[in-house]
């Protein structure tokens, strides 16, 4: 059976040209209204729907460490039922599930809802977060671990049955479907603990989001 080798070749940090350009871009996106918590929280299901697990990972802990509470972050994947989430949180992140499928299932009551919660300037950065995952969720599929990666994938562990997986690996699709028709979510993949989670201080967007 063929194994990976040297796959570091291929990771984003062999590439610093377009790294360096990446993390501006990153930057430029999640920092834009309205605002990174929600950014994040977005980049997260979007990549829920496109069956990523990797940008799962990093988005819910980028979301834990710009300041979303662990139980928020873990009950994003039911955040059509959970109490913790506004019309607004609902509204941005039914449009990143819908958009992060693939076909998409945006919808004009999508944009009707969107445009009823927020400007026409925090519904382009959705539209950019959203794009941006795509992007990620491709390319980190033959990207190696990387030591930001492993604190990633432990909160992604605590917020999924994970244990023992590879964040390479796409997530069941059953669940993202079910979420996309309303439907309550297969609970073996939603989150099984409380409580908190002390990451690494607060240093950058980049340390929060770099893959």
């Amino acid at each position: 059976m063929a194994e990976y080798e040297n796959r570091q070749n291929w990771d984003l940090n062999a590439w610093p040209e377009m790294y360096g350009t990446l993390k501006q871009l990153q930057a430029q996106i999640f920092l834009s209204p309205p605002g990174l918590e929600l950014n994040l929280m977005v980049f997260t299901v979007s990549s829920l729907a496109a069956g990523c697990r990797h940008c799962q990972a990093h988005g819910a802990y980028g979301a834990n460490k710009a300041g979303v509470e662990t139980t928020k972050v873990q009950a994003l994947w039911s955040f059509e039922t959970s109490d913790l989430f506004d019309e607004r949180e609902r509204a941005a992140l039914r449009f990143g599930l819908a958009a992060g499928a693939v076909p998409s299932l945006v919808t004009a009551e999508h944009h009707a809802a969107l445009r009823e919660h927020l400007s026409d300037e925090e519904a382009r950065t959705l539209i950019g977060v959203v794009a941006l995952g795509g992007f990620m969720n491709r390319y980190t599929t033959h990207s190696p671990p990387s030591p930001i990666r492993s604190r990633s994938i432990g909160l992604g562990s605590t917020c999924h049955r994970w244990a023992g997986t590879s964040a390479n690996t796409s997530a069941p699709p059953t669940n993202s479907a079910a979420v996309l028709r309303g439907a309550e979510p297969n609970r073996s993949l939603l989150p099984r603990t409380t409580g908190t989670i002390d990451p690494p201080p607060w240093r950058s967007l980049v340390s929060a989001v770099d893959f």
